[in-house]
């Protein structure tokens, strides 16, 4: 693949995780939200660290099929790295992310990476999805939901994660995250995030996982939800948790 004309967010976070999976475009896109914003490094590996322990304690309860939204670059301790043994389907709606996870996973026979549409399910193809995720449907899998609910608007994502809770099996978990309301404070970095971009006051996340029940912990700072060891002195700029579907 030849070196892409825009930057890509996806890669961007590779690098402010430390990946190689990046190009000159997205170290200056990096920058420059460096420049307005500040902490990107501290904040992504936090998160990054929250999804590792997330997809651990879902893998603690017997789940050995993940399907991943807005996949991102599939290392730096993604899904599969981190589930050893499980087998994993990403899913993003750039397809130079997806060509990309394509190549990196090349040889893989755990994880595959495709087209899906956080915002449409039914864009994931049932092909794929039962390859990698084997038994949806009919036994608990983990879904991953890090990263696209900042990009949709309450409805679609009440509409969406009740459609995964319909879709999925009885025993089945959610890991997902909204972005607070931190980059208010930040109105150059928040301009750079689009009009689609949306920060959402804690008291409102919680409703919009409809039927999903959040464990103990419940929706809160990423940093804080069964961290190992201190908490990590990072802003609150993302909120998530894991979520169970009953029944």
């Amino acid at each position: 693949m030849g070196e892409p004309e825009q930057p890509s967010t996806a890669r961007m976070i590779d690098f402010w995780l430390g990946g190689r999976h990046h190009f000159p475009v997205d170290v200056a896109a990096a920058g420059a939200f460096e420049g307005a914003y500040g902490p990107c490094r501290p904040v992504f590996r936090s998160l990054r660290s929250f999804l590792g322990r997330a997809v651990r304690s879902m893998a603690a309860q017997g789940l050995d099929g993940f399907l991943v939204f807005g996949g991102g670059v599939p290392t730096c301790g993604n899904v599969h790295e981190v589930a050893g043994g499980a087998s994993v389907l990403y899913t993003d709606v750039d397809p130079v992310t997806v060509r990309s996870g394509q190549e990196i996973l090349a040889g893989c026979d755990r994880a595959g990476y495709g087209f899906g549409d956080a915002a449409d399910v039914g864009t994931v193809d049932p092909a794929q999805l039962h390859r990698f995720v084997p038994g949806w449907g009919r036994r608990p899998v983990g879904v991953v939901f890090l990263g696209v609910a900042a990009f949709l608007d309450d409805e679609t994502v009440a509409a969406t994660l009740d459609e995964l809770y319909a879709v999925s099996a009885p025993g089945s978990r959610l890991a997902v995250d909204f972005d607070g309301m931190d980059l208010a404070g930040y109105p150059q970095a928040l301009a750079m995030m689009g009009p689609a971009y949306r920060m959402r006051e804690p008291a409102r996340m919680r409703g919009l996982l409809g039927r999903w029940e959040p464990t103990v912990e419940g929706i809160v700072p990423v940093a804080r939800w069964r961290p190992q060891g201190p908490v990590e002195a990072v802003a609150d700029a993302f909120y998530g948790g894991v979520a169970v579907r009953g029944g």
